[in-house]
């Protein structure tokens, strides 16, 4: 996790917005927000974009962490064929690691105590082989097999595909050398993620299979490499953010438009998401390289009230950006939770009438839980390791 002053903030509010879409989304799986008074004067269209876009969620996440990995490789090397595989994956370990053998240790314990919703159905796999799967980057794999794994396994099919994409990436780097070659395999990714979320019959390896969703990867990938070689004016900036949201906004959103369009069927909804969050990125990453330029239009007492007005807007999505900086260690955590709750609501037998304020207590704990984990865990390991094996350099984390 890179420290504050490094981080971009937009991409932290992008990050929280997506995480928090899945906590209420996994939330939401289980008590149904629309049966509650205040749910049923929300429009079908309201609650699906509330509680129905956990996925668009995780799909915006790959873009994002293609996207950061292959700045902070750019940032460190200067050129992807001079990327060192053993700093690469050293640095990659250190990241993701700590937090992922400490789940698994508690769902390993969780499992052999028999604990109800955390315990392994024996008659579609075994522990040993969702612990496999997990280790090895395949639950998406088991799971397209042998079925769902409870809630807190089946959130890990995501880094199963993040994984298997950092396993051959920088190698892919380093062999390839050329970055036309390098870039031309990237396209190839993206060109095939929708005939391949198309191309089966199984729908649960449509949504979680490696290639349909390593577009949005490479196109992560694709978006750093442009922003590094490519500088963008002031207008083209603002030009980018307004087409990467309205991309955003249109799939998200509109629904139905994009069904009446079409896009559903031939899974170009994905790509026109991932497509606006490289724009958004791209955008992000530059305007955050040049936040110290003035806006010399505005006369200064205008330009104090926008910046006052802006200021304000953004302090109040400080929420959201606190959500980004620790996603990575609330989505792998969130349904230790969730969980409680649910079983709290079932058992006493709670009002549905409940549902806003257990889907906000909801959110809130799992940001706190996942801030403690990154606090007082992975971050402190992250460092650790990072220190022992660059001792003489600046250790700065890769970001996914």
């Amino acid at each position: 996790m890179q420290k504050a002053a490094q981080r971009i903030p937009g991409i932290d509010l992008l990050r929280g917005l997506c995480i928090v879409a899945v906590v209420l989304h996994h939330t939401n799986l289980r008590i149904r927000f629309n049966q509650s008074s205040f749910g049923k004067l929300l429009s079908p269209a309201a609650d699906h974009i509330l509680f129905w876009s956990g996925y668009y969620g995780v799909i915006v996440f790959f873009v994002i962490s293609g996207f950061l990995i292959t700045t902070w490789s750019l940032k460190r090397w200067g050129v992807l064929r001079q990327l060192s595989l053993r700093q690469f994956y050293q640095m990659r370990f250190a990241r993701i690691a700590p937090c992922l053998l400490g789940l698994l240790l508690i769902l390993i314990i969780l499992d052999r105590a028999g604990v109800p919703r955390f315990t392994i159905n024996t008659q579609h796999t075994s522990l040993g082989r969702a612990l496999l799967a997990a280790l090895t980057f395949h639950v998406n794999w088991l799971e397209a097999h042998t079925g769902y794994l409870p809630a807190n396994w089946d959130v890990l099919w995501s880094l199963s595909v993040e994984e298997v994409f950092y396993v051959f990436f920088p190698l892919l780097c380093v062999l390839l050398r050329k970055q036309a070659f390098i870039i031309g395999l990237l396209c190839c990714f993206v060109l095939i993620g929708p005939f391949a979320r198309v191309q089966t019959q199984n729908q649960l390896w449509a949504d979680y299979g490696y290639l349909s969703c390593m577009d949005g990867i490479a196109l992560g990938c694709l978006a750093a490499i442009f922003a590094a070689q490519i500088r963008l004016s002031r207008k083209a900036n603002l030009a980018l953010r307004i087409a990467g949201s309205l991309f955003c906004v249109f799939i998200v959103v509109f629904r139905s438009a994009a069904g009446r369009l079409g896009l559903y069927k031939p899974s170009m909804n994905v790509t026109i998401l991932n497509l606006g969050t490289a724009f958004l990125l791209i955008a992000l990453q530059q305007r955050f390289e040049e936040k110290s330029a003035a806006d010399v239009s505005l006369t200064n007492s205008t330009a104090q009230g926008v910046r006052s007005a802006a200021h304000a807007l953004w302090r109040s999505a400080g929420f959201l950006r606190w959500f980004g900086r620790n996603s990575y260690e609330v989505y792998l955590t969130h349904m230790f939770v969730i969980w409680p709750v649910v079983i709290a609501f079932q058992h006493f037998q709670w009002s549905i009438n409940l549902a806003p304020l257990l889907f906000l207590a909801t959110t809130i704990m799992a940001g706190i839980v996942g801030y403690a984990v990154a606090r007082f865990y992975s971050e402190p390991l992250n460092r650790r390791l990072r220190s022992l094996w660059l001792p003489q350099k600046k250790a700065v984390a890769a970001e996914g």
